[in-house]
């Protein structure tokens, strides 16, 4: 079964995108939308927050559309993006719960998808071995 690795990043990256869109609204959108911050940060935060629902949906789809599609080999270094990105992308979280003594989880998701997507990188993946 090859690109086994893409296919199940891009379900869990689409998971996380299902649950950050409901989730997220609910226990820090919400939240924020009615605290007492200046209606210039609940705009900012609020919309920063929607860039990365969009970041999340879109990823997926590619993601996806990768794993389950023949595709081209240029298709490789956008998935070797994506995984450096989600990597990197982990880093703040895990610095944000040491700093701050909290669990933020979002690393969780993001570290094991680019992990993913790089074991998944170094199987076949051209349109020969798809």
């Amino acid at each position: 079964m090859k690109r086994i690795y893409i296919k199940i990043a891009g379900i869990v990256n689409l998971f996380g995108a299902i649950l950050h869109t409901i989730g997220g609204q609910i226990e820090l959108v919400n939240p924020l939308l009615d605290s007492n911050i200046s209606m210039q940060q609940k705009g900012e935060l609020t919309g920063a927050w929607h860039i990365v629902t969009i970041l999340l949906f879109l990823t997926s789809f590619l993601i996806l559309r990768m794993g389950f599609k023949k595709v081209a080999n240029q298709s490789k270094e956008q998935l070797k993006s994506i995984a450096i990105l989600y990597l990197l992308s982990a880093i703040p979280f895990i610095i944000t719960s040491y700093w701050y003594g909290v669990f933020a989880l979002q690393w969780v998701l993001l570290m094991p998808i680019g992990i993913l997507l790089l074991v998944g990188l170094q199987k076949p993946f051209d349109k020969q071995h798809a």
